[in-house]
């Protein structure tokens, strides 16, 4: 078996704007079920957007990117459905810069024997393949922007600001979702951002240069994501996963009240995820649960039980069909931090 064997069919990245999911989720609002709860949900999304104050933050983890949302989510800035994002660091380095860089994924199997991927060096996420050669060229693309940045310490927004602007002229595949924020002032966090491929790019960087360097300074994430939040009116969480980004995004009123600020909890929250309650886990955690904590309202939140990439495209296209993103203002979140 050949490596060129393994990696030929493309993971390609659904277009929300390519069909109109109206129809079935109107259906599924007369239903039961996820069906139901789906419905709930794309109706919550509409009402964040159609939301003349509200700021709405888009949550970020596990491998939906990878698996054909890319796209959607690239689609949500473009057609101005968010302001803010909160993400794994996979998310936006593995995946999205990945691919921005000209690199693919690729359809696999999950019955493929693991020890034969590795001595190709095929990294797999259940059934879909990533070049590791390819991953490691993504790694160095990272040291070769932190060299090239001011040694002192960073917020890993400040960090993929960077990682934009060299999109824009070095892209080989555009309208990236890290290219699209950069372009529309949208800000990215990665509160635990050496967890992916930046991380390797970074500690060679640190590795070379021990005595003055480039750091990615997490306090200063959570500092700046509660200024966005203090800047909004009104908030909403249109979380994807759980993990950090969710609990990132959700403390930032609990944050808010520690500098003492009256900051009001998120007024909309729309939760995709696949965990189970009973464990405890913030990833699971409920959005009622939240609201004990002072994070969440729950007049406008949702819950659902699915596998994201089975309902969030019906979602956003629902939304993005609806048209209520038209009559929206940029909220061009990110000139927030511009001195």
């Amino acid at each position: 078996m050949k490596k060129s064997d393994l990696l030929k069919d493309l993971i390609k990245h659904i277009d929300i704007a390519s069909f109109d999911s109206t129809p079935i989720i109107n259906s599924m609002r007369d239903m039961s079920f996820t069906s139901r709860d789906t419905a709930n949900a794309a109706d919550i999304l509409d009402r964040m957007v159609s939301d003349k104050d509200c700021t709405i933050m888009l949550t970020l983890a596990g491998s939906t990117s990878a698996g054909g949302c890319m796209q959607v989510y690239a689609d949500m800035i473009k057609y101005n459905m968010i302001d803010c994002i909160v993400a794994t660091g996979a998310s936006i380095v593995d995946m999205d810069f990945f691919e921005a860089l000209g690199f693919k994924h690729y359809r696999g199997s999950q019955f493929v024997d693991d020890k034969i991927l590795r001595s190709l060096y095929i990294d797999r996420i259940y059934d879909t393949y990533i070049d590791e050669e390819e991953l490691q060229n993504c790694d160095q693309t990272i040291l070769a922007i932190a060299n090239s940045l001011e040694h002192r310490p960073y917020s890993s927004r400040e960090f993929i600001h960077e990682m934009g602007k060299y999109l824009v002229k070095n892209a080989k595949k555009k309208d990236s979702l890290i290219q699209l924020a950069y372009e529309h002032n949208v800000p990215i966090f990665c509160p635990a951002f050496s967890d992916s491929s930046a991380g390797f790019g970074l500690v060679k960087h640190q590795w070379d240069n021990p005595d003055s360097h480039v750091s990615i300074d997490s306090v200063k994430d959570f500092l700046e994501l509660t200024k966005v939040k203090l800047a909004a009116k009104t908030t909403g969480l249109f979380m994807i996963g759980g993990g950090v980004p969710k609990n990132f995004a959700q403390d930032t009123v609990v944050c808010a009240e520690i500098l003492g600020f009256e900051s009001p909890m998120h007024q909309y929250a729309v939760q995709i995820t696949v965990a189970d309650v009973r464990d405890g886990a913030c990833s699971s955690s409920t959005l009622k649960e939240a609201s004990s904590w002072g994070k969440v309202e729950t007049i406008y939140e949702q819950m659902v039980y699915a596998e994201a990439t089975s309902v969030l495209p019906l979602m956003v296209s629902y939304c993005y069909h609806k048209g209520d993103w038209k009559n929206r203002e940029r909220r061009n979140c990110a000139n927030i931090f511009k001195k």
